[in-house]
C-alpha cells in the first residue's frame, strides 16, 4: 500500500457541504478513520450522524484529533486556500477533490506545497484507495478486490472502469490513485510510479494516460530506467483531434506532441504494454505473469 492506510487520521475540509458529506460517510463506511471535519462557522457542531466533529480551521482539527491527512470538498474559489490552510497546519497529504481551479493559482500553490515538503494529491482527481486499509476520495469502494497491482491514472473514470475489470478478472489491486488531470498536479506519474517500485506489496503496476503534455513520455523514461516490476498501460484520446480540449483541462494536444501514438511508443519503447481499450487491461497483466 501506498499514500493510505489503517493508520490514516483523515480529516475533510468542505465536511457539511452535500458532496463533502456523501463522500465522507462513504469513506468511514469503508473503513476510513474519519477524525475530523472543518467548516468555517460551524465548529462545534458534529458531522456524519455526529460521528465526526466538526472544527473552524484545520489548525484546530489537528491539534483536536492529530489528523494527518487531508480530503478537500470546497468551491474552486476557496480551494488554493484550502489546501495551503492545510499544509501550513501540518498536514502531510492532502487530497484535492476539486475541479475548476484556475492553473495560475495552482501554480502558486503548488511552489509552496513543494517549499513545505507537502504532498498534495490533485486537484481534480477521484483520491485513492488502498485495498481494505482506507479508501480517500470519491472511488466507489465496492469494485475493489485486495491484491497486489497497483494503479495509477489520469481519469477518474477510467480509473473506475479498470479496477472493476480488474475485479471481474480475479486480479486484486494494492492501492489505485487518481493523479487528476490539470495542467498542473501536485502529484506526477513519476511520483507515483517511483512509490509503487518502492512497496513491497505492489508486484506490477497499471498506468492510465491520456493524450496531453509529456508526462506519460516522462514516465515511460523512468520506468526504463528505475522499474523492473511488470507493467501494462492505456493511453485515452486516440480519436481526438488536434488543438481541441478533450475531457481534462490537460487533454490537448498541440502540434505534433501529446498524442496517443507518441505516448503508445514511448511506453512501449520503456517494455510497456500497451493495451487498445481499458477492458484489455487483465489480459496484459496475465500475460505478464501477474498472479490472481
Amino acid at each position: 500500500m501506498i499514500l493510505v492506510n489503517r493508520d490514516t487520521r483523515l480529516l475533510v475540509q468542505g465536511i457539511t457541504g452535500r458532496e463533502g458529506t456523501f463522500h465522507s460517510l462513504a469513506m468511514l463506511e469503508y473503513g476510513t478513520n474519519v477524525v475530523a471535519g472543518v467548516t468555517p462557522g460551524k465548529g462545534g457542531q458534529a458531522a456524519l450522524d455526529g460521528l465526526v466533529p466538526v472544527f473552524d480551521t484545520v489548525t484546530e482539527a489537528v491539534r483536536e484529533t492529530g489528523a494527518n491527512t487531508s480530503c478537500i470538498f470546497v468551491p474552486a474559489s476557496a480551494a488554493p486556500d484550502a489546501i495551503l490552510e492545510a499544509a501550513f497546519s501540518g498536514i502531510g497529504l492532502v487530497f484535492c477533490i476539486t475541479e475548476g481551479i484556475p492553473a495560475l493559482d495552482m501554480l502558486a500553490v503548488y511552489h509552496v506545497l513543494r517549499q513545505q515538503g507537502v504532498r498534495l494529491v490533485g486537484p481534480n482527481c477521484p483520491g485513492a484507495t488502498s485495498v481494505g486499509g482506507a479508501k480517500v476520495g470519491i472511488i466507489p469502494g465496492d469494485i475493489h478486490r485486495a491484491g497486489s497491482v497497483g494503479l495509477v491514472s489520469r481519469s477518474g473514470t477510467l480509473t473506475y472502469e479498470v479496477v472493476q475489470a480488474m475485479t471481474d478478472a480475479g486480479i486484486g489491486q494494492s492501492t489505485c490513485v487518481g493523479i487528476g488531470g490539470d495542467p498542473i498536479v501536485g502529484t506526477s506519474f513519476i511520483d507515483i510510479l517511483d512509490l509503487f517500485n518502492q512497496d513491497p506489496e505492489t508486484e506490477a503496476i497499471v498506468m492510465i494516460g491520456e493524450i496531453g503534455g509529456d508526462e506519460e513520455e516522462k514516465a515511460a523514461a523512468f520506468v526504463q530506467r528505475e522499474v523492473r516490476k511488470p507493467m501494462a498501460a492505456f493511453i485515452a484520446g486516440r480519436t481526438a483531434p488536434p488543438g481541441r480540449r478533450m475531457g481534462h483541462a490537460g487533454a490537448i494536444i498541440s502540434g505534433g506532441a501529446g498524442t496517443a501514438e507518441s505516448k503508445r511508443a514511448a511506453l512501449e519503447e520503456a517494455g510497456i504494454r500497451v493495451a487498445d481499450s481499458p477492458s484489455h487491461i487483465p489480459s496484459l497483466l496475465r500475460a505478464a505473469g501477474v498472479p490472481r
